[in-house]
């Protein structure tokens, strides 16, 4: 096979218009338009309150504290063609690669020498789309929360609880639906409940030792509400597809231990796993990681999702909260050019985790998915999507960790694009005469303010793509010319993985794992 990718071939692989309305048979019709305002109008607002314009708050990502679950962040769908009725019989066997994590909220390191070790990285964290589910800081959850917050057919009493909509078992809930008094109980006959490790919009996640395996394992916990259930039963079939397709546990896909039915409340079984990348660039105040870092990671994801892509299905959600070190122990080490200790990772293996958006190649396209910074330009123009985005948010991913913040902070659609333009080029004219946004289009242009405030922060803020390179080392040359074949508009010019895996900044892993590509 040639080292140079192949471009400019068609890709049409599960493309959908997503032209037709969704009718969600338990949350009644949702919509995304309103979903589309709602978030622009929220990151408006944050936009407002926030610092410098290179804050958190323009990534969108609240950094609170506390534990947050992480449980799908996902657009409303009916459940999958499988038969839910003996939950407690259906176990997962398989007993490694999993995920879990939970924040530890203090991030004080008190250190005395030059290399020492660091047990905070290995507090388990669960990636934070709980917490934007239960803030209005990540908006591609908004979707499913407005349908169970009035927007569908779900009723609620003055609490906001979706009391028509509870299971039947509620006597041990509180009233938002989630399970109280848990501590010592032992679920399945199995599984006994050490602590609560974080709760969430969906549900809560809890530490439990596992009486078969003596082993220490994370309960995702979902609340005994209607949506929240399905939509764990949605995450559990795309689950149950990948540990059938990958039972030798080749590709850095998270794996679903077991999933029972406790007293109402779905419960999803994971091993415990490290922090998030996410997480961790926070805990090691956003310092980039290297080149080298970045191909071992990138390569190990970009396999898995080659191997999701391979199986007619596109994960959706890659942003770098869904990407988990498998430990996250690291040291602390003196750098004498930024004149301050900086966390070094022993291992750099990663997994990728967070499928309840997952979508096969067969099933309905929501017209609108990813998570805003790493949102394709096809899903932002409505021209429908394919596998195609996961490459987009990817390349994504790869510059956040090559920069340590996101090449494109925004809530905005339409200043989205206009960063785009600034680090990629103008949009082809092709593209914008397809899209049903024709509110974004002028003359064939990005109808686009020049003399506007957001204008004037792209300007001083965004640049074309290859002056991001902060060396001229032949392995940055690589890796942005990787990063330019991911992030091409035209879905039939962009990359695919399969392609990307065969690229020369792949070189030297591709000789350690010929077996594997």
């Amino acid at each position: 096979m040639k080292e140079e990718p192949l471009l400019g071939q068609a890709r049409g692989r599960g493309w959908s218009s997503s032209r037709v309305p969704f009718h969600c048979s338990w949350l009644g019709i949702l919509r995304p338009r309103s979903r589309e305002e709602k978030e622009e109008e929220e990151g408006k607002l944050l936009k407002q309150n926030s610092g410098s314009p290179n804050s958190t708050e323009r990534r969108g990502k609240e950094q609170h504290k506390t534990s947050h679950l992480s449980i799908t962040n996902t657009v409303a769908r009916s459940t999958r063609g499988s038969t839910w009725s003996s939950v407690e019989n259906s176990t997962m066997g398989r007993t490694d690669d999993n995920f879990g994590s939970w924040i530890d909220g203090d991030d004080d390191l008190h250190t005395g020498g030059k290399t020492e070790s660091c047990n905070q990285c290995n507090h388990h964290t669960f990636p934070e789309i709980g917490n934007s589910l239960s803030t209005n800081s990540d908006d591609s959850s908004l979707q499913l929360e407005n349908a169970c917050n009035g927007e569908g057919a779900v009723n609620e009493d003055d609490n906001g609880v979706q009391e028509s909509h509870r299971g039947k078992s509620c006597e041990d809930d509180d009233e938002e639906g989630h399970l109280v008094d848990h501590i010592g109980v032992v679920m399945k006959e199995r599984y006994e409940v050490v602590s609560t490790l974080g709760v969430g919009a969906f549900g809560k996640v809890v530490e439990c030792i596992d009486r078969e395996k003596d082993e220490h394992v994370a309960v995702k916990i979902v609340r005994n509400i209607d949506c929240f259930r399905e939509v764990a039963k949605s995450e559990i079939t795309v689950l149950e597809e990948i540990n059938s397709l990958d039972d030798e546990n080749n590709f850095a896909c998270v794996r679903m231990l077991d999933w029972f039915d406790h007293e109402g409340h779905i419960c999803i079984v994971f091993e415990l796993l490290g922090l998030s990348t996410f997480e961790f660039l926070r805990k090691n105040n956003f310092l980039p990681f290297s080149v080298e870092q970045i191909r071992h990671m990138a390569f190990q994801i970009f396999r898995a999702v080659c191997f999701l892509h391979r199986n007619k299905l596109t994960h959706t959600d890659l942003k770098p909260e869904n990407i988990l070190f498998v430990c996250s122990d690291c040291n602390l080490e003196f750098n004498d050019k930024t004149n301050c200790k900086e966390k070094k990772l022993r291992s750099l293996d990663v997994k990728v985790v967070d499928f309840g958006t997952a979508t096969f190649d067969h099933e309905h396209h929501e017209s609108l998915v990813s998570t805003r910074h790493y949102r394709a330009p096809e899903i932002i123009l409505d021209l429908g999507w394919n596998q195609s985005c996961d490459v987009w948010s990817l390349a994504c991913v790869l510059m956040e960790y090559y920069l340590g913040q996101t090449l494109f902070p925004t809530h905005d659609s339409k200043e989205h694009l206009a960063m785009m333009e600034k680090v990629l080029g103008p949009i082809p004219p092709h593209l914008l005469k397809q899209t049903r946004k024709q509110h974004y289009v002028h003359n064939e242009c990005l109808n686009w303010d020049e003399q506007s405030s957001s204008a004037e922060y792209i300007r001083e803020h965004c640049k074309p793509l290859k002056q991001y390179m902060q060396r001229e080392s032949e392995e940055e040359r690589q890796l942005f010319d990787l990063l330019s074949c991911m992030l091409e508009y035209d879905v039939c010019r962009r990359i695919t993985l399969e392609e990307a895996l065969f690229h020369p900044f792949f070189i030297p892993l591709r000789r350690q794992n010929q077996q594997f590509c």
